[in-house]
């Protein structure tokens, strides 16, 4: 950081300290801004290396905790300044980075760990625009969003933290007029008092739900706007590198959530909270659809006396007014010489008609038909409309926000995101285990040598019966059944992509996968989803190999692996692994892990993909994303990356919206990089 840089830092301090001073004073009165102001100086000369400082503080501490709602007070006070400073320091990271991309601009070179520098690179080692398209169709990076206790914030308090930042960014932006400075000061100090009067946390432990709603604030807040920005610029980026040559992007990077799918260890995630999760992600994501065709049919107005339409779009609108009530027939009317606007309004409200039917029982059979019964439905509309404007003189708009909506359309489907379901191995042996004591074909199954049960399960997987005809087992095991029955409903009410991963925890036999097997078989889901072994302790990361290796000669799943493109997900945990054999060890044997996992793959012709449970922290597998997959041995991933973005840090990666571009650039940036390396066996 340079001396100008650091000043403005520090004046954005100095700023928000005084107008934060200002509210402790007009709230709480002069003696507890004096108080605070006293541990704030005793502090900081305490960390400066003044022992007496430190003694003053002890000495201040037993009549303040006497006088709890002083010591609340003072407790606000220095969390709110701290939000407050972190609020500074982000909006200076952004600065810096603007400052870094003129630089670059000037210099007339990408800049660092830009999707342009990536191609670049690429491109200088050889790689040519055939090669850069073969990468481009294995590209398959996933981060997962998962919660964690320690993030408590309320999405209030996040809301009202961006609206903040927002402020104190326009307030450091050139040529504001004084009347304007006034305007946003006064709304700065608005918002730091309602900052101040409202709670951080709840009054109760937050519920799942609570936790998926958090989770989703991300996702309307930063996400859903974002994502096409990120292909925008990798598009752009191959076009500088690669002038003249077009690309085929696919979808590669979606995002997965635990949130409301992960029951290891969590007795609240249940059934119903699973499915709630489920509709809520879908409620979210048709809600921000509704908001995309209302934005393009403010924009989109040719009209047919000045330019002309396809016959399809023609005939597509002529099939909606078949489906439009008497009622709306004359509003219709009014836009008849705006077709893509009258196309529009039709899809908005068949929009709202499928938000209405996510609502309803999923047993209800009777259906709206104006609603979207899935999304190839909406994005077939959208199509309709694109290819009408390209045949229409309307490139330029059709390249602008109905590209966007398109490319969202392709990420968010009718799901948002992937929900992953994670259960502890245990419950699936017991769940077998009650099953096959219940219909009297082994007493006690857990006590069979693994190679029985591995015969057994290969054996009952490849019958056709069905394993469970009903549910009249234990608690347990009724749950364990019915999720895997959830989540073929859920591909069928909400979207095929809303789940698509089932992550086995403390996997250490090859029984606890073949497991899995047959109950998603059992359900109808056999081929229809991954099975994910997770392997966490060093013992586990030692035997996965043999344990792959095991399961890729099975017949069945063999035939499983067919069914989803000869494609395997395999996890790999940092934390357990840390806690059992120590950093070093813990490291190294996850690097070796790795590396023979994927030459295992390449052995059976399985496409790998490691999933990386990281957590936020150093000891959990924490750090700079890009960094740690530079890092990793280049055969082990080859562009595709599963990760997980731990609740601790989901808010310092995604509250503000250039901070998790940067985030999301230099994640694709090194998992491109690594693509185009050649792996070294």
């Amino acid at each position: 950081m340079n001396e100008t840089q650091q000043q403005r830092l520090s004046a954005n301090i100095h700023m928000l300290g005084n107008v934060l001073g200002e509210t402790i004073i007009e709230q709480e009165g002069q003696a507890i801004f004096d108080l605070e102001e006293e541990i704030r100086a005793l502090s900081k000369a305490w960390r400066s290396g003044e022992v007496e400082a430190g003694e003053s503080i002890k000495a201040l501490m037993p009549e303040l905790i006497a006088d709890l709602p002083r010591a609340l007070a003072v407790l606000k006070a220095f969390t709110t300044y701290f939000q407050l400073v972190n609020l500074a320091e982000d909006e200076q990271r952004v600065e810096i980075l603007r400052d870094r991309a003129r630089e670059a601009a000037t210099a007339g070179v990408p800049m660092r760990e830009t999707l342009e520098e990536s191609i670049a690179k690429l491109s200088a080692e050889g790689v040519t625009a055939e090669g850069m398209q073969q990468i481009l169709d294995e590209l398959f990076i996933v981060p997962v969003l998962t919660a964690h206790p320690t993030e408590t914030k309320r999405q209030t308090i996040l809301t009202k933290l961006r609206t903040i930042s927002d402020t104190v960014e326009a307030l450091t932006t050139p040529g504001m007029l004084p009347t304007e400075e006034r305007e946003r000061m006064e709304q700065l100090r608005e918002d730091i008092v309602l900052l101040w009067q409202s709670d951080e946390t709840r009054d109760r432990p937050p519920t799942v739900l609570d936790e998926v709603r958090t989770g989703l604030y991300f996702f309307e807040a930063t996400l859903f706007n974002l994502i096409p920005k990120i292909y925008d610029e990798l598009e752009r980026g191959l076009a500088q590198v690669f002038p003249g040559v077009k690309f085929r992007v696919p979808p590669f990077l979606r995002y997965g959530s635990w949130i409301g799918g992960d029951r290891d260890g969590n007795p609240y995630v249940t059934l119903e909270v699973t499915e709630e999760a489920l509709r809520a992600m879908k409620e979210t994501v048709l809600k921000q659809y509704n908001v995309a065709v209302d934005d393009l049919y403010q924009q989109l107005i040719p009209a047919i006396t000045r330019i002309g339409i396809s016959d399809e779009l023609r005939e597509s609108i002529a099939a909606d007014l078949k489906l439009v009530p008497e009622s709306e027939v004359e509003v219709l009317e009014r836009f008849r010489m705006e077709p893509y606007r009258q196309k529009l309004i039709m899809m908005f409200r068949r929009l709202r008609a499928t938000r209405a039917e996510n609502e309803r029982p999923w047993d209800d059979r009777a259906r709206n038909p104006r609603a979207y019964h899935n999304v190839d439905e909406f994005m077939a509309d959208l199509r309709v409309i694109e290819r009408s404007l390209l045949a229409n003189k309307g490139e330029r708009l059709a390249r602008g926000r109905l590209a966007a909506l398109i490319r969202q359309v392709e990420v968010f489907g009718f799901h948002l995101a992937s929900v992953d379901m994670r259960q502890h191995s245990a419950r699936h042996r017991e769940a077998v285990a009650e099953i096959l004591a219940a219909y009297g074909i082994f007493a006690d199954y857990q006590a069979l040598a693994e190679a029985d049960k591995i015969s057994f399960l290969t054996r009952e997987i490849g019958n056709l019966r069905p394993f469970t005809a009903q549910l009249q087992f234990s608690a347990p095991t009724n749950e364990t059944i019915g999720l895997f029955r959830l989540m073929r409903r859920a591909k069928e009410e909400i979207d095929d992509d809303a789940v698509q991963t089932y992550v086995i925890s403390m996997t250490n036999t090859v029984s606890n996968v073949l497991e899995v097997l047959l109950l998603a078989k059992d359900a109808g889901l056999f081929g229809a989803i991954d099975i994910v072994p997770l392997f966490e302790t060093v013992d586990d990361l030692d035997h996965a190999p043999r344990i792959m290796a095991t399961l890729f000669e099975n017949e069945v799943y063999r035939r499983h692996l067919e069914a989803r493109g000869r494609r395997q997900q395999v996890m790999i945990g940092y934390s357990d692994s840390n806690k059992d054999g120590g950093y070093l060890r813990s490291n190294w044997m996850l690097f070796l892990a790795q590396r023979t996992l994927a030459r295992l793959c390449d052995q059976y012709d399985v496409k790998l993909t490691l999933f990386h449970g990281r957590g936020g922290t150093l000891g959990r597998g924490g750090g700079p994303a890009n960094r740690a997959i530079l890092a990793q041995p280049p055969e082990s991933v080859r562009g595709r990356v599963k990760l997980t973005e731990q609740g601790e840090v989901i808010s310092t990666r995604y509250a503000n919206l250039a901070l998790a571009r940067r985030h999301l650039e230099q994640l694709v940036n090194a998992v491109l990089l690594t693509a185009g390396k050649r792996p070294r066996f």
